[in-house]
């Protein structure tokens, strides 16, 4: 069998698969989105937690991706759990990296011409600094998507959802007739997820981004 004629039989267990695998990196970059932005915004202000922060979400990205969700199904189980937590954890890096790069970057002169006007710190920060740092946190944003897209397939290990079940499928059953199709199917559906979210994230930052700081 070919390659698309495999495509073309497995049509619908292939779109559901990609959905699932869409939908559990989606929801874990929400998650570790707005995780990453708090601690950005709790650490820029000291040189000492950036510093902790960026090491500490560094280190959790040296655990390797089956080791952390071999570690993790003693403790959750198997399924959807240790992969939500596995990939919010190594989503964390880019985004607190860049949340605090931006935040310091921004001109102390705009942060004071806002205290001159009577802005309190949290609308400073929302309405002056965070807009300001949201261009390298989108960067940071679309950079995690990007790795959670290939750690995903991981998760079929610890009989997670994803596009990695049809990779699994295909390596457990090498030298049968379907199972180089199986692993193309799967790496191939992952390629085309990363791009369209990546694509996504171009239009959003075409949209939420001021032609001024984009240029």
């Amino acid at each position: 069998m070919s390659f698309w004629e495999y495509v073309g039989n497995r049509h619908q267990q292939l779109l559901t698969d990609a959905y699932q695998h869409a939908s559990v990196v989606f929801q874990c970059m929400v998650v570790a989105t707005l995780a990453g932005v708090l601690i950005g915004v709790l650490t820029y202000r000291s040189e000492w937690a950036g510093s902790l922060a960026t090491t500490t979400t560094s280190t959790i990205l040296t655990v390797p991706s089956l080791a952390m969700i071999g570690l993790l199904i003693p403790v959750v189980g198997l399924g959807v759990p240790p992969t939500v937590i596995a990939l919010t954890l190594y989503g964390l890096l880019p985004i607190v990296r860049n949340a605090i790069v931006g935040l310091r970057g921004v001109d102390p002169s705009l942060v004071d011409a806002a205290t001159g006007i009577g802005m309190s710190r949290p609308m400073r920060l929302t309405r002056v600094e965070l807009p300001l740092a949201w261009p390298p946190i989108l960067t940071g944003i679309r950079v995690s998507t990007q790795m959670l897209m290939g750690i995903a397939a991981i998760a079929a290990y610890a009989s997670g959802p994803g596009l990695g079940n049809e990779i699994f499928r295909g390596i457990g059953s090498l030298g049968s007739a379907n199972a180089l199709n199986q692993v193309l199917a799967g790496t191939i559906g992952i390629i085309i997820l990363a791009l369209l979210f990546d694509a996504a994230y171009v239009l959003v930052g075409r949209l939420t981004i001021p032609r001024g700081i984009r240029v």
